[in-house]
């Protein structure tokens, strides 16, 4: 017998969550909410981690995408620092905390665990990690006295991180397996126009570069490389990616599909339970818009599914249809907003003049719009999101004149 029994149970302390009790309130719900996260604080965004907050350019308060208040008035039960112990899909019930809750519909919302680098020195003080405020807040306290920072890793973390830190008066250097920053996920000409941004700004970039381990006597003093070389460093920042947590879904015997997301459907169900979705970097979903099962790592992602949980557990019946968005700010010196339906690509069409600050680039497979990157304003991402949608073939020429290059 259950201690109690809330209509609405909300797993994970972030944004999916979060996003998701704000629609059911927003679309109606009438019911018991009740969202339980380990996390600390209540949620909050995680961009401003690597950031303005890192920077000590906002506050922990600028950071919460709710007001403290908005929960009690909106009659949300949070709990906060709250281990959701054990989840039987079949009885319906969990136990949050020391409570066995009983639920109509539940979202499994846990988010992602850093993936620590296994190399040897790793354990070295002055080698941090970041996905959290608290992450940033270590950062920020034991860099006061630094002089030169190593980032581990070429894609958002090492790159805004490397950003942040100069703009603190840092002497930045990214070491990376790839030639050019961001590549992986922007191909190589955007990662050109990223390195030279980046290099103007006085951070030096090493591609191509493995870490053999980390150097020091008691603190890390620098990052050596395959092949021998050491990098100086007062500090490191690795950015080398993160694991989606999948610990509470596996013991609850949950579907994990080949990503290592939870497997759901189009409407973000898991697959043989009823009454329970998933959502956020730990949810494989069937994607109308890639045509196949996808994970998708990002804040924007992440909100746009709960929002379409909400829906379905009001019995809306939809299907997640979003066009992924992502974004990421390099200090002020830039901002990339990128949106996608596939990351498989034959051709790249490059848009305006990365010197100028306003340039994009479309990604083709075929003839058929797969992704755009717009810098500066510098493509129409509605248009890409009706081409992804639609995927009509389209000339390359039109393309450019369509982005006024």
């Amino acid at each position: 017998m259950a201690d109690r029994h809330v209509d609405h149970l909300l797993i994970g302390g972030g944004i999916a969550a979060a996003t998701c009790a704000a629609t059911l309130r927003a679309e109606g719900a009438t019911g018991s909410i009740l969202l339980a996260g380990r996390e600390l604080d209540p949620p909050y965004h995680r961009p401003p981690a690597t950031k303005e907050y890192l920077r000590g350019a906002a506050s922990k308060d600028d950071a919460l995408i709710q007001p403290e208040t908005w929960w009690s008035e909106h009659d949300v039960e949070l709990l906060t620092r709250t281990n959701v112990m054990a989840l039987d899909p079949e009885a319906k019930t969990a136990k949050v905390g020391k409570e066995e809750v009983s639920y109509g519909t539940a979202l499994v919302a846990t988010g992602a665990m850093i993936r620590r680098l296994p190399v040897d020195g790793s354990d070295l003080d002055g080698i941090h990690y970041i996905r959290a405020l608290g992450n940033a807040d270590s950062i920020r306290k034991d860099v006061e006295e630094a002089e030169r920072v190593v980032l581990v890793g070429g894609s958002y973390i090492g790159c805004e991180v490397a950003a942040s830190l100069t703009e603190m008066g840092k002497r930045c250097t990214i070491v990376m397996q790839e030639d050019e920053p961001l590549s992986r996920g922007f191909g190589s000409h955007a990662g050109r126009a990223v390195r030279a941004l980046l290099e103007e700004h006085g951070i030096e970039v090493l591609g191509g570069a493995d870490v053999e381990r980390f150097a020091g006597e008691g603190r890390v003093a620098a990052v050596v490389l395959a092949g021998g070389r050491e990098v100086p460093a007062d500090a490191v920042v690795c950015g080398t990616g993160a694991t989606p947590d999948v610990m509470l879904a596996r013991k609850s015997g949950l579907p994990v599909g080949d990503t290592g997301g939870v497997r759901c459907t189009a409407q973000l169900a898991v697959e043989g339970f009823e009454g329970l979705y998933a959502a956020g970097d730990m949810c494989e979903y069937d994607s109308v818009v890639h045509g196949g099962p996808v994970r998708i790592e990002h804040e924007e992602v992440a909100a746009a599914q709960g929002a379409t949980v909400a829906r379905n557990m009001l019995g809306q019946g939809v299907v997640h249809d979003v066009v992924p968005y992502f974004w990421s700010d390099l200090a002020d010196w830039c901002t990339l907003e990128y949106v996608s339906g596939g990351s498989s690509f034959d051709d790249e069409i490059v848009v305006g003049d990365p010197g100028s600050g306003s340039w994009g680039v479309w990604y083709l497979a075929g003839e058929r719009v797969k992704a755009c990157l717009s810098v500066g304003g510098g493509v129409d991402l509605e248009r890409a999101r009706t081409l992804i949608r639609s995927n009509e073939q389209v000339a390359a020429g039109d393309l450019r004149v369509a982005s006024g290059a």
